[in-house]
């Protein structure tokens, strides 16, 4: 009887692993989830982006760059005129200029400095209109009938930060009048020559062209834009 019983053991444990249910180890991965054609639809598709601009026209350069610094003084009483003219601050520009700016802002960033900070962009006409009754004079604000390239989307005001954020020393603030703004001005330290050089040349590689007296100020040359009146949203 103990012969028999040692002999039907083996054929009893084979008969329970052929009728209990198979468990799963327990550092086996969990089985992939059954999704549907739609969930399958929604992750194959990009979220839709909607724009509150024309985007064939113009772009809000940090919808290009957010690492871009925004300092956009007409937004704040912080300029010339101490008063508010932009509802809010967004840099729009035309979108051969934006890809450019974005183009000498990495190209600051890959030299080790923090990149650009903008103080102007695109500036409506009707904004230009403000201005020029706020300061009638060619001598610091165009003449919004001749317009300007701000009012065209294709000059900007800007300057450089270092990686902290803090913007380089260019000897004078932005939108000072003096001679000491101008680039052939000689009486600076060499450490403010040096920044201003080295903002000279990041956007001349970009092809953007300097005027002499205003040493933030840079226009796009490769191509001209029509005067706009478009009014930005402040959502």
């Amino acid at each position: 009887m103990k012969y028999q019983y040692l002999v039907l053991l083996p054929l009893l444990f084979a008969c329970r692993q052929q009728t209990e249910p198979a468990t799963s180890n327990l550092s086996d991965p969990k089985p992939a989830a059954i999704e549907t054609a739609e969930q399958v639809a929604i992750q194959k598709e990009p979220p839709l982006i909607r724009y509150d601009y024309d985007t064939t026209q113009w772009f809000d350069l940090n919808d290009l760059d957010t690492s871009i610094y925004l300092d956009l003084r007409y937004a704040t009483t912080n300029n010339f005129v101490q008063e508010v003219m932009y509802d809010c601050a967004r840099c729009f520009l035309r979108r051969e200029v934006a890809k450019a700016v974005v183009q000498a802002h990495q190209d600051l960033q890959a030299q080790g400095y923090g990149g650009l900070i903008m103080y102007d962009c695109y500036r409506p006409r009707p904004i230009q209109w403000k201005l020029w009754n706020k300061v009638p004079d060619p001598n610091y604000v165009a003449d919004p009938r001749k317009g300007s390239m701000h009012n065209r989307g294709g000059a900007v005001d800007l300057s450089i930060v270092d990686q902290n954020g803090k913007a380089l020393d260019m000897g004078t603030e932005f939108d000072y009048f003096g001679k000491e703004a101008h680039h052939d001005y000689t009486g600076h330290s060499a450490e403010i020559q040096a920044n201003r050089d080295l903002l000279k040349a990041v956007m001349s590689a970009q092809d953007f062209r300097w005027i002499r007296t205003e040493w933030w100020h840079y226009s796009y040359k490769p191509k001209t834009f029509e005067i706009s009146d478009m009014l930005w949203d402040c959502e």
